[in-house]
């Protein structure tokens, strides 16, 4: 909070007992007044940012320090993500009342502008949207240019198929500079396996021709031990992204927690319940803070299938229902790796070669 964010507040509370009216009356009075427009500070406020989502929450005349405090530490740093929010959600994490967090969500909602829009806006939109590129010409084209922000992107396959070492290389193109073609953003990497390796790293920023240690240094990894843990960590990842403007978050593996927490016939539908939580959690984030998400996922085989496709990524229809895009990848010969999109709401399902190197994911050609 800045000193002149302090200084309003403790001025604030202090005509606040000159007129003997109590810190959460005045709180109430504030949030009725967002809610319905009338409040000129507000809309001063709101009206100088020039992206309305943005606007960070102790900035907004009306919250007062302790609220807002409870806000940040769990997350909320923004109205435009306090919009997104449910009520449930918000009495859980920040340990409020559920009228007050009906009233914030309102006042949020109202002055970000979560209604409909046109087609036409939403293609303009699209024009902008940046793509992160993985550096392989066949998965770029595979793509459509590349990882797209506010998305989910799902990798699924067997051991040794490349899920992990493409998720090391999209790390490297997001963090190097824009002049070796990157976006020089920080990346949030939530590691459940304990399988990141910076080594990984190093060797594939040397085949850019970048600084490692520059590279390393924007990459923030977060040892998952279990999947509370593993929400907890995505929980706290907005600030991150705020702070560093990271533009790429990374769970790997997605379900792994999940499949060795929950064993059973019994225990499926507590499961599922929980990886929807949480893939919704990584789906707002995304979109409220202008990222891509790229999550690992294992597999699973059906021995009873005689014919076609005997093997499917864990999570069933609830993984299915929440990815965006769902890349499918298989071995192949020696190196060589095959990537196939098996479902995404503007790519075919079409497939891709590519080879797992030292230097990283190339082309088979190279």
């Amino acid at each position: 909070m800045s000193k002149k964010d302090v200084a309003i507040n403790k001025k604030t509370s202090k005509s606040d007992t000159d007129t003997g009216i109590s810190p959460k009356e005045k709180e109430e009075e504030w949030l009725n007044e967002i809610v319905s427009g009338e409040n000129k500070k507000v809309k001063k406020a709101i009206e100088s940012e020039t992206d309305l989502s943005d606007i960070p929450i102790n900035r907004v005349p009306g919250i007062g320090p302790a609220l807002a405090e409870k806000l940040l530490n769990a997350g909320y740093l923004t109205l435009a993500s306090i919009a997104h929010a449910s009520t449930v959600e918000l009495v859980e994490r920040c340990e409020i009342g559920e009228h007050t967090a009906k009233r914030l969500i309102n006042a949020a909602r109202r002055q970000v502008g979560v209604t409909f829009r046109t087609a036409k806006t939403l293609m303009e939109e699209r024009k902008k949207l940046v793509k992160i590129p993985v550096g392989c010409k066949s998965l770029d084209n595979l793509l459509d240019g590349g990882i797209e922000l506010r998305s989910l992107t799902e990798l699924s396959g067997e051991f040794r198929t490349g899920k992990t070492q493409l998720c090391f290389q999209l790390c490297v193109t997001t963090a190097m500079d824009k002049k070796y073609g990157g976006l020089g953003a920080d990346v949030v990497y939530i590691d459940t396996e304990g399988t990141f390796r910076p080594e990984r790293i190093i060797h594939i920023a040397n085949r850019f021709g970048v600084s490692s240690d520059e590279i390393l240094n924007k990459i923030h990894v977060g040892r998952a031990y279990n999947s509370d843990h593993q929400m907890a960590l995505v929980a706290e990842s907005p600030k991150i992204l705020k702070e560093k403007g990271a533009k790429l978050i990374v769970v790997d593996s997605l379900t792994s927690h999940f499949r060795a927490e929950f064993t059973g016939a019994g225990s499926l539908l507590e499961r599922q319940q929980k990886l929807n939580k949480f893939l919704h959690q990584l789906l707002r984030i995304a979109d409220v803070y202008n990222v891509a998400v790229v999550a690992t996922n294992q597999v699973m085989t059906k021995p009873d299938v005689l014919y076609g496709e005997s093997i499917f990524p864990i999570g069933g229809n609830i993984v299915a229902h929440s990815c965006t895009t769902r890349i499918y990848l298989r071995k192949a010969k020696g190196e060589k790796r095959i990537a196939r999109v098996i479902d995404s709401p503007y790519i075919p399902e079409i497939e891709a070669i590519f080879a797992i190197t030292e230097k990283g994911i190339v082309d088979v050609e190279e």
